[in-house]
């Protein structure tokens, strides 16, 4: 086996690898990631890179819905396939939508909605899946 291939075996082990950190961990290593592609099926949990976000780093998506991925479904327009994942400038995460009990918000979590620079909610509760405009009464605004 010459090099390329130990380096591309190596890159995509790392990529399977990075599939199951955290987004805190994940938005550390976002390089890793693979870019999202047209023409690709992706599973649910899949981690890809679209675009930057607001610092100029790789912005990063997570797949919610298995599907094909086509030209016009692109993670930065399609909500209904994929989450951002990323903090605002204020190290304040971006409120995304929690797959399951495992990611959802519990009791004092902080997090900007609808987007960075919207206001900052504290979960109420805990296992909260729900958007502050869904369930408002599951979170405050910070003052």
């Amino acid at each position: 086996m010459n090099r390329l291939q130990c380096a591309e075996q190596l890159r995509k082990a790392l990529q399977m690898f990075a599939q199951t950190l955290t987004d805190d961990e994940a938005m550390e290593i976002a390089t890793v990631y693979p870019a999202w592609a047209s023409g690709v099926p992706y599973a649910v949990y899949t981690m890809v890179t679209y675009g930057e976000n607001e610092v100029g780093d790789p912005q990063l998506y997570r797949c919610v819905q298995a599907h094909t991925s086509q030209s016009d479904w692109t993670p930065d327009v399609t909500p209904a396939l994929w989450t951002a994942i990323g903090l605002a400038p204020d190290d304040v995460p971006i409120w995304s939508q929690p797959t399951g009990a495992a990611d959802a918000y519990n009791t004092g979590d902080r997090v900007h909605y609808p987007d960075a620079d919207g206001p900052i909610y504290r979960s109420l509760i805990d296992g909260n899946v729900w958007a502050p405009d869904v369930y408002p009464t599951g979170w405050e605004v910070e003052e």
